[in-house]
This record gives C-alpha cells, structure tokens and sequence, in this order.
C-alpha cells in the first residue's frame, strides 16, 4: 500500500505541474490569439512572454498560421449588457456565425442573472486605451519621460496610453530597463459599479467566467469595483 500511496502522490504532483504548465500555454495562446485580432497590437509582447514561459516555437507558429487560414471567414463582433447588480460589460468576440454566438451570449447573460442590452446601451461608459503593466512601479523621472512621448496615465504598475501610442510606449518602457508584464488594448469604464461584498463580487464573476469561457469571445470588460 505504500508503495501505492508513493506512486500516486507522484502521479498527483505530476498532473498538477502539467495542468499549471497547461493553464500557462493556455493563457500564452490567448494573449497571441488576443493580438493577432487586434491586428497585431500587443504581439511582439505576446509571443516574448510566451517564450518566457517556454512555449514552444512550433506552438506559437501553429497559432499564427491556424489564425491566418481562418481569418477571412470570420467576423468581429461586439455585445453590452449588464451583469448581476447592473454592472456594465463589454464582451469583443470573433465568430464565422455571429448568430450562434450571440445566442450563447444571451444564454449565459440569463443565466447568471444579466440582460443583454442594445448596441450602444454601454459603450458610452467606457473608454477605449492601451494598458501596459509593468513589473515595478516607475519613479517621478521615468513617469515624466513617458508623459512627454503622450502617456495618458499613471495607476501603480499600470500606464495608460492612447490606442495607437500603445507599442511606442510599450517599446520605450522596455528601452528604459523596464519590464513588462501585459500590453493590451481594453475599455476601462469611466464610473465603476461598487460592489461591498464578496458574493456580490461572486456573482458578476460567475458570469464573466463563464463569458470568457466561450470561444468566440476575445474579451470581457467589467465595470466593477471592490474594496
């Protein structure tokens, strides 16, 4: 029985390390195929942080080439709605069935206790930049050279740009010794929601979630805040 137990706790350790290493690859892809939407935006990040986790090359080149051939058949699509507690959402998808995919859509959106809304019954309360999160927080010098290349913002170890500031910044930053966690394009809302409790904040995370999980879907963008 000892025996037993040795070879299962070993099995155990190994199928955590291989579903952590999965969970890593699984994000990796994401970001990739997240750029490459963009059209291009935020890719040269992607693909370094991808390799920083030791994707492999042929992962990352099977990603790209797939995209390429499925491109011309799909759509890019948006939705709003508001979730549990009439928080707002944003959800960017990419389908070669925009039908089916807003189907799933309300679907969940019900489910969870949300309601899809009409187009533009959110997008006003957002705004669309680019976000770079750095690995420290950057000193009053660093800030001030980043505000005169058009920097928008500044919130701990996030730097808001404009959209099409957001690779010239990235690139800088990186110049500067800097390093860089994530380089996205998002839509950060102008008047979050407060929420004052963790089963409020369940909630709205069950659908976001559940959203994400979709494979249509590029991105969720919640306008929620929790202290």
């Amino acid at each position: 029985m000892s025996g037993h137990s040795k070879w299962a706790n070993i099995k155990n350790r190994k199928g955590a390390v291989d579903k952590k290493r999965s969970e890593v690859f699984t994000k990796a892809s994401r970001n990739i195929m997240t750029a490459l939407r963009l059209g291009g935006v935020g890719l040269k990040t992607a693909i370094e942080q991808a390799r920083e986790v030791n994707m492999p090359k042929e992962n990352i080149d099977r990603l790209m080439k797939r995209y390429e051939e499925r491109k011309v058949n799909l759509e890019k699509c948006r939705f709003e709605g508001f979730g549990p507690l009439n928080v707002p959402l944003i959800i960017e998808a990419e389908t070669d069935n925009k039908n089916r995919t807003l189907g799933e859509i309300k679907l969940l959106f019900r489910n969870y206790g949300g309601k899809i809304g009409s187009e533009g019954s959110v997008d006003f309360m957002f705004d669309r930049v680019g976000e770079i999160e750095t690995e420290r927080i950057l000193t009053d010098e660093e800030q001030l050279l980043l505000i005169e290349l058009g920097v928008r913002d500044f919130e701990e170890k996030m730097v808001i740009t404009e959209v099409n500031s957001l690779t010239l910044i990235g690139d800088k930053i990186k110049e500067m010794g800097i390093g860089v966690k994530t380089e996205e394009v998002v839509e950060r809302c102008k008047q979050k929601i407060r929420l004052i409790s963790e089963d409020e904040v369940v909630k709205i995370m069950d659908l976001i979630d559940a959203l994400e999980e979709n494979s249509d879907v590029i991105n969720v963008f919640s306008g929620f805040e929790f202290q």
